[in-house]
């Protein structure tokens, strides 16, 4: 038999809305975005690793769904993993 891992932040997860249509930190401060990420715990908007700044994986909730169209995929940054 086999145990299956469960993210523990997977508890987090809300509905949300995004609050912008770009990364909320590169909007304020005039620099360019890759991709964006919602968080799913409270809506924030942040830019993909890909990006310079990174804003999604410096924000303060963990598990973030892409915003790519056609993509539903959800990573945890704490855990390195998709939920």
């Amino acid at each position: 038999m086999t145990s299956v891992n469960i993210d523990p932040h997977v508890a987090a997860i809300r509905q949300v809305r995004p609050h912008t249509n770009g990364c909320e930190e590169c909007l304020r401060l005039g620099t360019p975005w890759v991709h964006l990420r919602l968080c799913l715990t409270c809506g924030h908007v942040g830019c993909c690793d890909s990006s310079p700044m990174r804003h999604a994986r410096a924000h303060a909730h963990p598990i973030v769904q892409s915003l790519a169209a056609g993509e539903k995929w959800r990573w945890c940054y704490v855990h390195e993993n998709y939920v």
